[in-house]
């Protein structure tokens, strides 16, 4: 089969053809129809995080949003068949652990991170193999495309996770997304399907306008204001309810925290860069006395993708509209590369292979 395999950090990824996986017993493979392109990626592309276990090796396949269809199954696997239609999240757990037991299998035990560990090979690539498929395989709704269903893998369902289901975001709430990549610009959707009003900040007008194309009803500038945050401030009338750093740098970080107003929520999505080694300073005083919560938020566990799909559904909610571009296998090297200067808007989508 065709894959794009990692050679060495920050270098083109090379296209050529490897082995075809086989599934185990409780395992299964699926032909991937598409896979989004995502900061994580790039992140790991980067060596970002080494210090994690996140560190691929020459040979490894990043890529960890796709769609597909199943192509073959374990022997052991019970509840998913050849041919079916399938999205795969990110956050691979086993299903028996403690955590899967109790509904976190988000944070298993015993995660794999698809894509962004050599024992989890990735979706830049013809087929994927899926441990425990049973548990880890999302079955997709009827009448949905596979590149539509792309970012479920990773960002949509991630934004969907932190603000419904860690903070507790109510109607009319506002809500300050700080950077509008392609989780961010989803959790937008999401906060405004969800009654919130959401207030997008980021450096480039181009991901504004698309913030408010799907759903913001303010926007803010950072390159325009002195201090975003007060920016923030002053369009919610005190601050908001419920901030989240979609990025996972200092600025941005602390800049979220300090938008929200009394007893506000924030959400963490994004992940820190190469240097900070999972380490952001926080305005802890003021946490404390403004009686701040901090939530962290990784991926969403499967059995609860229902919830999107029922929001998709009645049209409450649209992944397909945050995919941007549609690309190839050799051009997913040139996508990562843009990113470094975060010049990709919304989710790029592999669907040529």
């Amino acid at each position: 089969m065709r894959a794009a395999v990692f050679t060495d950090y920050g270098e083109p990824l090379d296209v050529r053809e490897v082995d075809a996986p086989e599934p185990g017993p409780e395992g299964a493979v699926v032909a991937v129809e598409a896979c989004g392109v995502c900061r994580s990626d790039w992140h790991a592309w980067r060596g970002d995080w080494d210090w994690r276990g996140l560190d691929p090796v020459p040979g490894h396949v990043l890529g960890h949003e796709p769609a597909g269809h199943v192509l073959a199954v374990g022997e052991a696997v019970e509840t998913v068949s050849e041919g079916d239609h399938v999205a795969v999240p990110f956050n691979l757990g086993d299903g028996s652990c403690r955590l899967c037991r109790t509904g976190h299998s988000n944070i298993c035990e015993n995660r794999l991170a698809l894509g962004l560990q050599p024992e989890a090979p990735g979706a830049f690539a013809q087929q994927v193999p899926v441990p425990h498929a049973d548990h880890n395989l999302v079955a997709l709704p009827d009448g949905v495309s596979s590149a539509e269903m792309a970012g479920l893998g990773c960002r949509f369902m991630t934004a969907f996770h932190g603000l419904a289901h860690r903070a507790d975001l109510g109607a009319g709430d506002w809500v300050a997304v700080h950077g509008c990549g392609g989780v961010g610009l989803s959790a937008v959707q999401v906060a405004d399907a969800l009654g919130g009003n959401v207030v997008g900040v980021d450096l480039a007008s181009e991901k504004l306008d698309f913030a408010e194309r799907l759903g913001a009803v303010e926007t803010v500038d950072a390159s325009a204001v002195d201090d975003p945050a007060e920016a923030v401030r002053a369009v919610t009338d005190g601050g908001a309810d419920v901030s989240m750093d979609a990025l996972g740098i200092q600025e941005t970080c602390r800049n979220a925290i300090k938008s929200l107003g009394k007893t506000g929520q924030h959400v963490q999505i994004g992940l820190t860069t190469e240097g900070a080694d999972g380490q952001l300073s926080v305005p802890s005083d003021e946490m404390v006395t403004s009686e701040i919560d901090f939530y962290g938020a990784l991926g969403m566990p499967p059995e609860r993708y229902d919830e999107i799909f029922r929001m998709v559904a009645t049209g409450k909610l649209d992944p397909a509209a945050v995919v941007t571009d549609h690309v190839g296998l050799e051009d997913v090297s040139e996508t990562l590369a843009v990113m470094t200067d975060y010049g990709t808007v919304g989710i790029p989508v592999v669907d040529e292979f």
